[in-house]
Parts: structure tokens; C-alpha cells; sequence
């Protein structure tokens, strides 16, 4: 019943943030005329309008899809791995997508082309990250079939992101000043990318990340108990662990793509949704922690407009969230050791 009754609060936290976002911005709009527009009606000012449907709404739902899905997928890496402290960030998935974006500005200087066919902008970026991402996830998938161990394959992840960070190093070493700075840009995260003509092939693609972990609830509270015992009650572990990396890569390609690597939510708000609830039971704490996470997003995102002047980037925000949570983690790991 407890836990019913959190699930219900984090709900209408998440619609409260999310009616936040839509009525509070850079720019002023009076909250009349928001309400007026989301009933369908004509603004005062044509530009009030272009900004709640073009900017606010799109960037709201960004926001809350791209937090759950980054909190679900730590919750899925936090379980299988038995470690507090795996996040998307720790298997290399969003270095793949980062070292992707910095072969596409810096190595090919935002432009692609193989005879008629070109790329180029933000489409250049969206699937340079992307091939990046994915190309890191093959790798894993294909280490977990020859690794039995899970916590070699959560060596072999951080191996591999130290292997993406050398060479975006690399390229950062010589490339010119403005593709660097484009690059520092872009990985400071924000959720206004998504405009309205790219918000249905997020929208989906993140839907299909969550559903497919929301299937997972079952083999994921068998692995609490250990592999030995999930095997013994039909689990296939080693197919379990290939569809959690494959949950886990779609969700964070997917984020990091359109949004920019977005740091500490996949490692914190898992925590945080265990400390609501006091449960490890993942038919309530993954809906938890998929609420908590769009939450949290949307309170950034939120806290990011407040400046009149200029936005504040995303990754300014959320380490100050999530740091305290990590480091409590931390704290409370070594009392009770």
C-alpha cells in the first residue's frame, strides 16, 4: 500500500514538473495565456505561441522521456552487475556516442559524403552517435557470450570507454579551436534538441527502450537473488544479460544522441528511488525509478531556463542532483562494510 501511495505522489510530481515546464521559461508568458493555448486558442503574440508548442511542450516530453529511460537503465546495469555504482556512462555506451559526434565534427568537420548521398548538421550528429553507440553495444554483446563473469564484462566496459576517451582525446588534439568548443557544446547536454519534426523518432525509439525493460521485471528480481538461483528457477542468464545491454544501449544511444551524454541521472536516481520506497522489488522500483527520472530531468531542464539572459547546459545542473546522492552511496556502503 506504501509503495502504491509513492508511486501515486512521483506521479503527480511528474505532471506538476511537467506543467512547470510548460508555464515557467526564459521568456515570460503570462499563465493565462498558456492555458488559454493548451486549450486550443490564439495568443496575444504569435511568438508566445511558437515558443509553448515548438519549444516547451517538445522539450518537456524530451526531458521526461530521456530522464526515465537513463534511470531505467542504471537500475537494470545497478541489479545484473550486484554494484551500486554501475551507470550507462560505466559499460562505454555513451563514450561510443561521444567519440562518434567527435569523428563527425572534428574528423570529417560536420559533413559527410559518399557520392550523392551527404549528411551534415544535426542529422550528421544524431547518427554518427548513434553508429558510435551501437558499435560499442555489438562489442559488449558479443564479450558477454565469451565472458561468463559479469564483473569482467564491467572491466571490459570501462576498458573500452578509456579506449573512446583516448582517441576523442586525439582528435581534440588536432582539430581546429571551433570544432573543439562545437564539441565541448554539445556535450554538455541539452534537451531543447529535439525539435518537433525529430520528436516522434525519439519518442519511439525511447518507448520501445522502456517497454522492453519494463518486460525484464521478472528475470531482473531473480538475479537479486544471484545467477545460480534465476538459473535454477528458468532464467537464461546469458540471454537475460543480452536483452538488458540491448534495453540499456537503446536507451542511452538514443538519449545521448539527440541530447548529449546527460551525466549522473542513470547512476543516481536509481538510488534515489530505492530510498522512497525502501524496496528492492522491481514491479514497483523500476516504476519508480522510471517516475523519479523523469522527474528529476524535468526539474533541471526547469532549473536550466531560470537565467533570462541564456540557458544554463543540462551537465551544470545534474552533478549537483546526483553528486550528493553517489557519494552517500558511498558513505553508507563503507558504514556497512
Amino acid at each position: 500500500m506504501k509503495s502504491r501511495l509513492n508511486l501515486l505522489l512521483l506521479f503527480l510530481a511528474l505532471l506538476i514538473l511537467f506543467m512547470v515546464n510548460l508555464y515557467f521559461g526564459a521568456v515570460h508568458i503570462p499563465a493565462r495565456t498558456v492555458t488559454h493555448l493548451l486549450l486550443g486558442g490564439q495568443a496575444e503574440r504569435a511568438s508566445w505561441g511558437f515558443i509553448l508548442w515548438e519549444n516547451r511542450i517538445p522539450q518537456a516530453i524530451t526531458a521526461t522521456l530521456s530522464g526515465a529511460g537513463l534511470a531505467a537503465s542504471g537500475l537494470l546495469l545497478q541489479t545484473v552487475f550486484r554494484n551500486p555504482l554501475a551507470g550507462p556512462s560505466i559499460l562505454g555506451i555513451d563514450g561510443g556516442a561521444n567519440l562518434g559526434v567527435a569523428v563527425a565534427m572534428l574528423l570529417l568537420g560536420g559533413t559527410f559524403m559518399a557520392g550523392a548521398f551527404s549528411l551534415s548538421g544535426f542529422v550528421l550528429v544524431i547518427v554518427a552517435a548513434m553508429a558510435g553507440a551501437w558499435t560499442v553495444m555489438m562489442l559488449l554483446i558479443a564479450f558477454s557470450h565469451l565472458l561468463r563473469s559479469n564483473t569482467m564484462l564491467l572491466i571490459t566496459g570501462v576498458m573500452i570507454g578509456y579506449l573512446t576517451s583516448s582517441f576523442i582525446s586525439l582528435l581534440n588534439y588536432g582539430a581546429t579551436e571551433e570544432g573543439v568548443r562545437s564539441l565541448m557544446v554539445w556535450g554538455l547536454g541539452s534537451f531543447a534538441n529535439v525539435t518537433v519534426d525529430r520528436l516522434p523518432a525519439f519518442s519511439l525509439t525511447m518507448g520501445v527502450g522502456i517497454l522492453g525493460s519494463l518486460l525484464l521485471i521478472k528475470p531482473l528480481n531473480a538475479l537479486l537473488l544471484g545467477e545460480n538461483y534465476a538459473a535454477n528457477l528458468g532464467i537464461h542468464v546469458r540471454r537475460t544479460r543480452t536483452l538488458l545491454l540491448c534495453c540499456t544501449g537503446l536507451l542511452t544511444a538514443t538519449s545521448t544522441a539527440f541530447c548529449g551524454p546527460i551525466a549522473f541521472v542513470g547512476l543516481a536516481v536509481p538510488h534515489i528511488a530505492r530510498l522512497l520506497l525502501g524496496t528492492s522489488d522491481h514491479r514497483t522500483l523500476l516504476p519508480a525509478t522510471l517516475l523519479t527520472g523523469g522527474c528529476l530531468a524535468l526539474l533541471c531542464n526547469w532549473l536550466s531556463t531560470l537565467p533570462s539572459e541564456s540557458l544554463i547546459p543540462i551537465n551544470v545542473i545534474t552533478p549537483v542532483m546526483g553528486a550528493p546522492v553517489v557519494i552517500w552511496v558511498i558513505l553508507k556502503n563503507k558504514v556497512d562494510n
